[in-house]
């Protein structure tokens, strides 16, 4: 087994060490596989990550291991890497990649990352995102044909608020809709937005869909609104996932979704599908449109009794939050 070797990309040289270490067992897939993998669908890749800050989720022992993130990008690193300082919601600032070119993605491979999780801004401005982001988590009594109905009706509310979604399998169970916004409004604003999306379309789809943050009341499909505070991410489009199939969180058509099969979409199938059909998320930063008639839907909510919801327990308590406690443990005190 060499130890190491170098892969040209973007115009450099980047080593790659172990590069037949297998990283899907299942499958057979090696680190090299990943790399080539990920230089062949680099143009489709770079859409969603160039100039956003990206945590390093690192696999060093393969998918079937633990990962662990890694935010600050270390003081040994390349110094053609392209980097951006973001802040945290407790204060702190971390130096984290902008994986701007195919050499960022060799890179950060080589470190153990199989999934890109970006942040939904661009430097410069990294306090106003530029995408809503709509996690479609579904319980485990769920199916994927329930994911693929409330993702579905999820489109119907964003149109009718003058919004485009880019709906995209997420490698596991669920589906993301990435839907472009002006950036104009900082974080609490757009999550406050994807709240609303959320609870209208549990409105429509009662029976399948829920906005509930505690797991004890959730059912169906759970609509992630929390995927929108700062420093939260999601695997980005054609991110390979720690799945023993390698399976890609594919960008799919609208016409797609309601026979999408996300076990047909891997790291073995999807380059050859984007070669063939052409990337259905390549015009998403064009389709970016105003939040305001969503922003509109947070204030009628709020008419209706309707205020904010629980953030995720490492964010300090909100303005208008309800009471961060399980509602098993309050109906006990």
């Amino acid at each position: 087994m060499a130890e190491q070797v170098m892969i040209e990309a973007a115009g450099r040289e980047v080593p790659l060490s172990n590069p037949q270490k297998v990283f899907f067992p299942a499958c057979g897939v090696t680190k090299l596989d990943l790399v080539r993998y990920y230089l062949e669908v680099a143009d489709a890749i770079l859409i969603q990550l160039r100039d956003r800050p990206t945590v390093l989720k690192r696999y060093v022992n393969g998918a079937g291991e633990e990962p662990f993130f890694q935010k600050r990008v270390p003081d040994s690193a390349p110094e053609w890497l392209q980097t951006a300082t973001v802040t945290f919601p407790s204060g702190r600032s971390a130096r984290e990649l902008l994986p701007n070119d195919a050499a960022h993605l060799v890179w950060g491979v080589n470190l153990g990352v199989i999934d890109w999780n970006p942040w939904p801004v661009r430097a410069p401005d990294l306090d106003h995102p530029d995408e809503l982001r709509v996690d479609l988590d579904p319980t485990p009594q769920a199916s994927f044909a329930d994911v693929r109905t409330v993702a579905l009706c999820a489109r119907e509310v964003l149109s009718e608020h003058g919004l485009v979604g880019f709906p995209k399998t997420s490698g596991s169970r669920g589906m993301h809709i990435n839907v472009p916004i002006l950036a104009e409004h900082e974080f609490g604003a757009v999550r406050r937005a994807a709240l609303a999306l959320a609870r209208e379309v549990e409105r429509r789809l009662p029976e399948l869909a829920t906005s509930r943050w505690w797991k004890e009341e959730r059912h169906g499909v759970f609509i992630d609104y929390n995927q929108n505070a700062r420093d939260r991410t999601v695997a980005c489009a054609y991110s390979v996932r720690a799945t023993p199939d390698a399976r890609v969180s594919t960008p799919l058509e609208w016409s797609e979704v309601p026979d999408v099969d996300p076990g047909e979409l891997r790291i073995d199938t999807v380059p050859a599908r984007l070669a063939e059909r052409g990337d259905p998320a390549a015009g998403i930063a064009a389709a970016a449109r105003p939040l305001a008639s969503l922003l509109e839907l947070v204030a009628l909510d709020e008419q209706r009794g309707l205020g904010d919801a629980p953030w995720p327990p490492q964010y300090a308590k909100a303005p208008g939050e309800p009471t961060r406690v399980q509602p098993s443990r309050a109906r006990r005190q």
